[in-house]
Parts: C-alpha cells; structure tokens; sequence
C-alpha cells in the first residue's frame, strides 16, 4: 500500500447516506492504515458519529465540518434543508478541502463521494485525481435513475399517479421486469418533482459516467442481471458488501433497552415479530403502548443486526429501507413491508416480487385485518414457508460474496487500488 495518501470524503448528511459512506471509509482505513481520510460532513450529522472527537479511533480518519447552507435559527422542513446545503455547495465542500489539505500538509489525491454529490466529479477533475462515487442504495434503484428517459418516453403524457399506466411494468430495463412504475421514487419523474434533490440526482446521472469508479453496499449475486448490466455503463461498478458481514464483527452492544435478555426468555424460536420503522414513524396510535406492553416490548432504540441475527426472530416488519433490508438478509428474517418514502417502495417490491422474502401489507396500509392476514401468511402458512426457506441461499451467498475469494472482497481490493494509484502520492 503506498503511504502518505490523503483521501477526501465528501457525505451527503440527510437521512441515511452518511452512515454507510462512513462505514465503507472504515475498512478502507483498516486495510489503509498509512492513508489519512478527512471526512467532510454537516456538523449536525459529523456530531452523531464522532461526538466531540474529531478523529476516530485509529487517528487515520478525521472529521472536518462544512457549512450547511442553513441561517442561523433556521427552522424549515427537511426538503428546504437539502436545497439550502445543495445551494451551498460544492463551495462549502472546496472551503473544507482547503483548510483539510493545509492542516495535513497533503494534497487531496482522491475523492470518494455521495454519488448524489455529482459534483465531486468536478473536483477531482480539478485536481487532477480519481473519483470514486458511493451509491447508498441498491443496485437496482440506481438502475432505475440511470434509465430515467426510458422510463419518461414509456409514460409519455400521462400522469402516473392518476391512470391504470402506473401498473406498467419496466421489462425495457434488465432485472426490473417485476417493478411497476408505481413503484418508483418520485424523483424519476422530475417534470411532475423538479425539487432539488430530483435535480441533483439528474445531474448525479449524467455526469456519474466519468466516474473511476461506482461503488455499492450490496453484492453482485444479489442481482446478477443488474450487475451485468451496470458494469457495461461504468469504468468500474464494485459491489463491496454486505458491509456488516465484511467488516470485522463489531463489539458486543449495549442492551440498555434489554431487547436481547429479553429476546432470551422467548421459548420459542421464529416466534417474535420485530418491528422497526427507523426514524418513519414517529407517533403510535392511542393506547398500543399499553396494549403492547403486555406481551410484547417497545423500545425507542434496539441493537438491530443482533436482534435479526437471534433465533427468538421470525419476521422483520420494515420501512424497507436498503440498509435494513440487507440486515433482514444477513439475518436470514423474512420480511412484511411497509414502505414510507423514497426508493422504499421499490425495494419492497423487489423484496415481494423478484426475490420473493417477504410480502407487502395489502393497499400499504396497517389495518388489523390485513395485518393479521400478512403474519398468518409468513409465519404459518405453507406458502409463506418458501419465503421463509428463500431467505437462506441469499444469505448465503452474501455471506460467500464477502469471503476471500468471493466477488465484493475482490471489488473491495480493486478499490484499494483506484484510491492507492502511484500518482496519488504526495
């Protein structure tokens, strides 16, 4: 590995895209100890992860704060907050970079990226050096933003939301045969959404082409089809997950909610549904506290890769986001989906549908009938009883993905080279 390499890393801090960017910079400093990797994040989101520290615990990965375009005492909604730092950037993300590069002496000789941050493409053709664009999502929705005139010129005029068209399915593109056009993000159809994060993501479109490198947490066996397909766009589409199987196994966590002793008392294994909207959901009808209390447990917090991994577990309950869909899996949990927002619909389809490890909750709404019906069906029945056995060769072929000779180690090292590249060093 050649030393002294400094690697900029541009987050994009809303939802959950800084989480995994951090992650993925984890083990890339792990297998890079000798390259120093500035993380440029809000302060808000810098916050949840290093607290007040500024560099982790192996010192090779420092914290820098750029402005995220909010005044002071700003209380607007979340979208106007994601156009507020868009609006800001990348000169914002310039300020930080500078003031980075002159604390370490080091020029920035690579940047990875937010791949809705197109404009790190920019800056590092700037410099003269590689840009390597995260992906926080799945393979397939990434495909669907990459198809989007396709999808605009097979809806034409019509508006999707309102005519039997939005049952169309999109067997133009490879591997989406099963999604509707109902189930795609409203970003996909920016003349009805031009909001800035669906202008940022036209962008992201069409300037991720002259990217060195695409990278995913996800593995290549998950959607061959994809894949293949993908690759055939890109200099390099790298697959490098499941990152919580690549990863070394993290320290055992703090059950201060009990949820694993309690977990522990169930006599019965597959019994337990575990219910987890991430932050989604944010009030509970009247009364289910109690109602609940009595046979269940409600937490406002739960170690959730080792609640999925505990045999007490027969079915995950999801929004269907990507990262919690990818646990389910590592888990070997079959799921009911419930998405909210945002690509989770079509994850959820690709759950029900194309990979067939969970059902969705019928109209997408939770009513006690249909409720019921979704846990009889999974839990019980003879045909949720394929769903629950089809979690386990995807499981298992994550779990070969991330193994020495298996496709996301070997894309996770081909990485290491693009940001280890001779002329990187200072």
């Amino acid at each position: 590995m050649v030393s002294h390499l400094h690697i900029g890393v541009l987050a994009f801090p809303f939802g959950t895209h800084a989480a995994p960017l951090l992650d993925l910079v984890r083990r890339l400093s792990a297998s890079a100890p000798n390259a120093q990797f500035s993380f440029f994040n809000s302060a808000v989101s810098n916050n949840k992860f290093f607290g007040e520290r500024v560099s982790d615990s192996r010192g090779n990965i420092r914290a820098y704060d750029v402005w995220d375009g909010t005044p002071e005492g700003f209380s607007g909604g979340h979208l106007e907050a994601v156009g507020l730092f868009l609006n800001a950037s990348p000169g914002n993300f310039e300020k930080a970079i500078g003031e980075a590069e002159e604390e370490t002496g080091m020029k920035v000789c690579c940047l990875v990226s937010d791949g809705f941050l197109w404009f790190g493409g920019d800056l590092a053709e700037k410099r003269g050096v590689p840009w390597v664009a995260f992906w926080a999502a799945a393979a397939f929705s990434l495909s669907a933003h990459i198809y989007t005139d396709e999808i605009l010129k097979a809806v034409g005029s019509t508006d999707v939301a309102e005519t039997a068209e939005q049952e169309q399915t999109l067997s133009f593109i490879p591997g989406l045969s099963k999604v509707r056009l109902s189930d795609l993000p409203p970003e996909i159809f920016i003349h009805k959404n031009p909001s800035p994060l669906a202008l940022a993501i036209k962008k992201m479109v069409e300037n991720l082409p002259k990217a060195t490198a695409i990278v995913l947490n996800s593995f290549e066996e998950m959607d061959p089809q994809i894949t293949t397909d993908l690759k055939s766009k890109f200099q390099h589409f790298l697959n490098v997950g499941p990152s919580i199987l690549a990863s070394p196994a993290p320290p055992s966590p703090d059950d201060k909610t009990g949820c694993l002793a309690w977990l522990e008392t169930q006599n019965r294994p597959k019994s337990v549904v575990y219910i987890s909207f991430g932050s989604a959901k944010k009030s509970l009808p009247e009364g289910f506290l109690d109602r609940t209390n009595e046979i269940g447990k409600i937490v406002p917090w739960a170690p959730q890769l080792q609640v999925l991994g505990h045999s007490s577990v027969g079915v995950f309950v999801t929004h269907c986001g990507w990262n919690s869909i990818l646990e389910s899996i590592s888990g070997g949990v079959p799921m009911i989906c419930r998405p909210f927002f945002g690509d989770q619909k079509l994850n959820g389809r690709m759950v029900e549908s194309s990979w067939k490890i969970g059902v969705g909750i019928p109209g997408g709404v939770f009513r006690k009938s249909e409720t019921i019906e979704a846990l009889n069906y999974v839990m019980r029945s003879e045909s949720g009883n394929v769903i629950r056995e089809n979690v386990h060769p995807l499981r298992e072929k994550a779990g070969n993905a991330v193994k020495l000779e298996g496709s996301s180690t070997k894309n996770f090292n081909k990485l290491l080279e693009i940001i280890s590249v001779p002329n990187c060093s200072n």
